[in-house]
């Protein structure tokens, strides 16, 4: 994605060799077929809306395909406050740690970590919080309608989450975390000895206790659920388009997109949905978005590695264990890297090696490593809202971690925006003005 931003009109692109109407002409064109676009592309496509979908590799091909798999609507805690900030010191000095950043990016990703810690401020803390619970609300109840209107509830799995400490010390400085999330009517209990075993057996004795949250629930495997809503969303008349999008410009009228191939798309509106990408699309139209990208590994063993119950949350080392239908998700953790770094494998093999620690039996052959892009914001709240210049677009991007969680909310809210509807949530938080 190149160029400088500008608005073009019929005539200019008539100039340019490219006829206005030999060009797409679209109700909504979505830039990003991953969850999010997919979810927005379903919403719209039930409205009766054309929507035409644009993506460089494929419905659910890239960051969607290879997440932890969880709906985690219990997870409100922004980054800034779930001991990060008190746990960057010893992380860092771990280049295998659950939170890495190169030596040669930091002087790029400084001014992004200074917005991080001050969104760590009690103040801006109760607002991210509460706009996170809110969102988190209206997500759970879109996903269950959507699974339900899709055909896809099969593939959702209720069997809660247990995160584990390996001592007292770690369990108290969670508590006040447990104590946010109840304030928000989300269930959990902490559980230690035989019930600790009998919610996970085979554990290692170097966790003393745990919490279960029995609301947590996973999906079968995230890549053919969203290949599965998309196959929804196709058939409500949604189409996809594979290319890839070199510029985008949009005035009060609509949108044009420049693909790579120098040919243009129009549309009367466009959702910028790209994930990691993002803001560099943003910043053709005017607007920067301090979207930074989280680098997360993991390793997808054969289903046979470990007979895991639930999802396995290891906070204290920054990943978690996920059983799939398709095997054993081995993952997480944090690379503050951009988007141009060749991905660092040694990163997926320190998990396993973890894993194997607390999983004593886990077979470890077999495996298939993978890394994806996290994109997040400094608050840990998405962008969902118009372009500063054109109200003709939306944006819907930088969910971080919880891309698969919240993209049935940021679907309704997209919709909610094109046809001119009143919010389901304070739209406020999500603002994509507030930086």
């Amino acid at each position: 994605m190149r160029g400088s931003a500008h608005v073009q009109d019929d005539s200019k692109l008539a100039n340019e060799g490219h006829s206005p109407s030999s060009a797409l002409r679209a109700d909504i064109a979505i830039i990003g077929g991953g969850i999010i676009g997919i979810c927005a592309a379903a919403f719209l496509a039930e409205a009766g809306l054309d929507v035409t979908v644009f993506d460089r590799t494929g419905i659910c091909e890239e960051t969607s395909s290879g997440n932890a798999a969880a709906f985690a609507f219990s997870d409100v805690l922004p980054l800034a406050h779930k001991g990060m900030i008190r746990q960057l010191p010893k992380w860092l000095a771990d280049p295998l740690g659950p939170l890495s950043i190169p030596p040669a990016y930091l002087p790029k990703l400084l001014p992004w970590l200074i917005r991080f810690w001050r969104a760590g401020a009690p103040g801006k803390y109760e607002a991210s919080l509460t706009a996170q619970a809110g969102m988190m609300k209206l997500a759970e109840a879109e996903w269950m309608d959507l699974l339900d209107r899709s055909g896809t509830r099969p593939m959702l799995r209720e069997d809660g989450s247990l995160e584990l400490y390996e001592s007292e010390a770690e369990f108290r400085a969670s508590l006040s975390g447990w104590a946010a999330r109840e304030r928000f009517g989300i269930g959990f209990r902490h559980v230690e000895g035989e019930a600790l075993a009998g919610l996970q057996p085979g554990l290692s004795p170097r966790f003393v206790k745990g919490t279960f949250v029995p609301g947590w629930k996973t999906v079968a495997d995230p890549k053919l659920l969203g290949k599965a809503v998309w196959a929804y969303a196709q058939s409500r008349g949604a189409r996809f388009e594979m290319a890839r999008v070199e510029r985008v410009a949009a005035d009060q009228e609509g949108a044009v997109l420049t693909l790579a191939d120098g040919s243009t798309r129009q549309a009367r509106q466009l959702v910028i949905a790209a994930g990691a990408w993002s803001h560099l699309l943003a910043r053709q139209l005017g607007d920067r978005i301090p979207l930074e990208t989280e680098r997360g590994y993991n390793t997808t063993l054969p289903k046979g590695a470990f007979d895991v119950k639930r999802q396995l949350i290891f906070s204290g080392h920054g990943f978690v264990i996920t059983p799939l239908e398709t095997g054993l998700r081995v993952g997480g953790a944090v690379e503050l890297g951009g988007i141009d770094r060749p991905p660092n494998f040694d990163r997926s093999k320190a998990l396993l090696q973890k894993a194997r620690k607390f999983l004593p039996g886990l077979d470890p052959s077999g495996g298939r490593e993978w890394m994806g892009f996290r994109p997040s914001l400094p608050d840990s709240v998405p962008v969902i809202g118009r372009a500063t210049r054109s109200r003709q677009v939306i944006y819907a991007f930088g969910h971080g971690h919880l891309g698969l969680t919240q993209a049935a909310a940021t679907g309704r809210l997209i919709l909610e925006f094109v046809l001119g509807q009143t919010s389901s949530v304070d739209p406020a938080p999500f603002s994509p003005q507030r930086f």
